[in-house]
C-alpha cells in the first residue's frame, strides 16, 4: 500500500500540474475554457484509476496462484525482483515516458493559446493525465502482489486525494508549495522503501532455501521499535525494514542497494527529473 500511495502521489501531483497549467493559460488569455479542462482532466483521472485497478484485480488474482506452493521463497525473489524493479521505473523508465509526454504538451499548449479548443485538444488533455495512471499500473504492478486489492486501491485513492488537495490550493490559492522539493522527498523514499524490499527479500530467501537466518548474524535489536507483527511495526518495517530483530547483514544489503541506484542512475542525472518536470 506504502509503494502505492508514494507513486500514485507522485504520478497524479503530475497530472494535477499538467492541468494546472492549462487552466493558468486559460484564465490568463480569457478564452474562458476552464469547464472543457476540468472535463477533460475528470475523464482522464477516471480511465486512470480504471487502469490501476485492473492492475491490482489481476495482482489479487496472480499472487493467489504464484504463491500456492513455496510461498516464502517465491515471494523472497518477487520482493527482491520490485525493489531492483522500482528502482529502474523511477530513475530511467520514468525519464523516457517523460520525454515523451513532451511533444503532446507543447502541441496541447500552442491550441489552447490559438483559442481552438476541439475535441482533439480534449482528447489530448484526458490522454496525457491517463498517462500518469498507465505509469502508476506500470510502476506498481509487481509490488501489488504483496497487498490485496482493497489496500491497494486504498493507497491509490490516499495518493489521489493527497495530490488533487495540493494541486486545488496551488491553483485557488495560488500557494506556492515546493514541488520540487516534494517530488525530491519521494524519490529519497522510493529508494529506502525499494531498499526494504530487497532486503526483506534476501533475508526471507536465505531463512526458506538456505537456513541462514541474517537477523541472527551480529544483532543490533532495536527494541524501541513496535513489533512487525503489529499494524505500525509491519507499515515501518515495509517502508524502512527495520524491526526489533535488525542485525549487520540486513544493513549491509540496504546500504549495497541504496550505492547500486546512486551509481546506476542518480549519479548519471544529477538533476532530478522534478526539476525537469517543472522546467517543462
Amino acid at each position: 500500500m506504502l509503494t502505492t500511495f508514494l507513486i500514485a502521489f507522485r504520478e497524479f501531483l503530475e497530472a494535477f500540474l499538467i492541468v494546472g497549467v492549462f487552466l493558468g493559460i486559460s484564465k490568463k488569455l480569457k478564452l474562458k475554457r476552464e469547464v472543457e479542462i476540468c472535463f477533460a482532466a475528470g475523464a482522464g483521472l477516471v480511465i486512470s484509476l480504471i487502469l490501476a485497478s485492473v492492475t491490482y484485480i489481476f495482482g489479487d488474482y496472480a499472487r493467489g496462484v504464484l504463491t500456492e506452493e513455496r510461498a516464502e521463497v517465491l515471494e523472497g525473489y518477487l520482493l527482491i525482483f520490485s525493489g531492483f524493479f522500482l528502482a529502474y521505473v523511477i530513475f530511467s523508465l520514468h525519464k523516457v515516458l517523460r520525454r515523451s509526454k513532451g511533444g503532446a504538451l507543447i502541441q496541447a499548449h500552442k491550441k489552447l493559446q490559438e483559442n481552438a479548443f476541439d475535441f482533439s485538444l480534449f482528447l489530448t488533455i484526458t490522454m496525457l493525465v491517463v498517462r500518469e495512471g498507465f505509469e502508476i499500473a506500470l510502476f506498481t504492478a509487481s509490488t501489488s502482489l504483496f497487498s490485496v486489492f482493497l489496500q491497494n486501491f486504498l493507497g491509490l485513492i490516499l495518493g489521489l486525494v493527497l495530490a488533487s488537495a495540493i494541486g486545488l490550493l496551488t491553483y485557488v490559492t495560488y500557494l506556492k508549495f515546493p514541488i520540487g522539493k516534494v517530488f525530491r522527498a519521494t524519490e529519497y523514499m522510493i529508494v529506502l522503501l525499494g531498499a526494504s524490499l530487497v532486503q526483506n527479500g534476501f533475508t526471507e530467501l536465505l531463512e526458506h532455501s538456505f537456513n541462514i537466518h541474517l537477523e541472527d548474524i551480529v544483532r543490533f535489536p532495536l527494541k524501541f521499535l513496535p513489533d512487525s507483527e503489529s499494524m505500525v511495526g509491519h507499515m515501518l518495517k515495509s517502508l524502512t525494514g527495520l524491526d526489533q530483530e535488525f542485525s549487520l547483514p540486513r544493513l549491509m544489503i540496504m546500504v549495497v542497494y541504496i550505492a547500486s541506484v546512486y551509481i546506476l542512475f542518480i549519479r548519471k542525472s544529477p538533476i532530478t527529473f522534478s526539476k525537469n518536470l517543472l522546467q517543462k
